[in-house]
């Protein structure tokens, strides 16, 4: 590698152990490694706001706008509380069953939604009923983004890097609901199992609080009902929008933000007021990791990283599928998995091409190990980045490693489930 190759992933190492340890904000991080990028040339301003390759992707940036700004009406109706009485009541109020109604919610929406989208829309109700139930709220968020991950892998639209594939090797909606809905399935019990064991110290129940809660109504919950009306009426024609994109042919970014600010205009709310709901923290982060993801990408890093992974098993097809389940899942965890697969993506598609249709193996390794590595860190994923900001504006931070710990743990587990899933499957 060249030089300036060699200085980017001193300043990604650097961002990256400056956000592991919480030395200094995770934004503060982020965005002087974005700076660092640029005075050592290996971004400019063009490439970093402009590249579609690897600049700042202005379409996440975007919808998480319009969704932020339509979860910020919807917090005003009481449309969260309503729904966490409802969950505590269907769960008669223990902390284990309301984890589990939580965690598969978020998983089956996430299949059909953007991971980020579910995560905005359910966090409000997981704080309500972790306040009213007196429980902490940190493994609740923790397990919903994991979950939001896993569910995500399940369909062609649940996750970017599953279009960015579908787009290169032609598969098609079908071909991910046989391959990826089945393994997604049984990785979700096994995740489930493991948050009974992972978070066994925080599901203490309290009766006193579930018995308060349980004697709610959840009508009660509801303050502002013509609001309601409006806002689920804009949040149903742009999750229709999500799902209609390839007819409409307007890209998700587009109609979250018309939506967000038509139900603005609609709510006749102070703007500013709800403009305070929006994470601009995290949107800065963002900002600051794309511009570093970016530069890692055109000085040739991942390319080079990716080249090695799929040369290393010199045509052995197992341990080519191997390699790519685990070596995506690794870099996954640490950068965002969606320049990894766009980068990776042509390789695969080499190696398909020149294998025969009994090589498509390879893109679903490629896929499960990226969707799933994205649990590892806390900013493996888009999903957990926005979760953290939430849980910090919410006064209950989650650290770097408070994550971490518990998803290095579940992605192990989660990929190793993989493996004799791919083996059974293909060979």
């Amino acid at each position: 590698m060249t030089l300036q190759a060699w200085l980017a992933v001193a300043v990604f190492v650097t961002a990256y152990v400056l956000i592991a340890t919480e030395w200094v904000h995770r934004v503060a991080a982020a965005l002087g490694g974005a700076v660092a990028m640029a005075l050592i040339g290996a971004t400019d301003a063009h490439t970093a706001f402009f590249s579609p390759e690897s600049g700042v992707d202005w379409n996440v940036i975007v919808l998480l706008i319009g969704m932020m700004l339509i979860v910020g009406v919807l917090r005003r109706t009481g449309l969260f509380e309503y729904l966490a009485i409802w969950s505590v009541k269907r769960a008669r109020g223990r902390p284990y069953p309301v984890l589990v109604l939580l965690v598969v919610i978020t998983a089956v929406a996430s299949a059909g939604l953007d991971n980020v989208t579910t995560v905005l829309l359910i966090a409000p109700v997981t704080l309500f009923v972790c306040d009213r139930l007196g429980l902490p709220a940190a493994p609740f968020l923790i397990a919903e983004v994991m979950a939001s991950n896993i569910g995500g892998a399940a369909t062609l639209i649940g996750d970017p890097p599953n279009i960015i594939v579908a787009s290169k090797s032609g598969l098609g909606f079908n071909d991910f609901l046989s391959v990826m809905a089945p393994i997604v399935a049984i990785i979700l019990v096994v995740f489930l199992a493991l948050c009974r064991w992972l978070f066994r110290d925080a599901l203490h129940p309290n009766a006193e609080k579930a018995a308060a809660v349980l004697a709610m109504r959840e009508r009660d919950g509801i303050r502002k009902p013509r609001l309601l009306a409006v806002s689920l009426v804009v949040l149903a024609a742009v999750l229709a929008g999500f799902v209609l994109h390839p007819l409409l042919h307007l890209d998700p970014a587009i109609v979250a933000i018309i939506g967000g600010l038509v139900l603005l205009a609609a709510s006749r709310l102070d703007p500013d007021e709800v403009a305070k709901d929006v994470e601009w923290h995290t949107l800065l982060f963002f900002v600051g990791l794309f511009v570093m993801v970016g530069a890692l990408v055109d000085t040739g890093v991942i390319d080079r990283l990716s080249q090695a992974a799929a040369q290393a098993t010199e045509g052995r097809l197992w341990g080519t599928t191997m390699l790519l389940l685990w070596a995506s899942a690794g870099l996954s965890a640490v950068i965002d998995n969606i320049p990894y697969v766009a980068t990776m993506s042509p390789i695969v598609a080499d190696l398909v091409h020149s294998g025969g249709q009994g090589h498509n193996v390879l893109w679903w390794a490629l896929l499960l190990g990226a969707d799933l590595g994205g649990n590892a860190t806390a900013i493996g994923a888009s999903a957990n980045v926005v979760m953290l900001g939430v849980a910090e504006r919410a006064h209950r931070p989650i650290t770097f490693w408070q994550f971490t710990r518990y998803g290095l743990i579940v992605t192990v587990i989660t990929v190793a489930v993989c493996v004799p899933y791919l083996y059974l499957r293909f060979f």
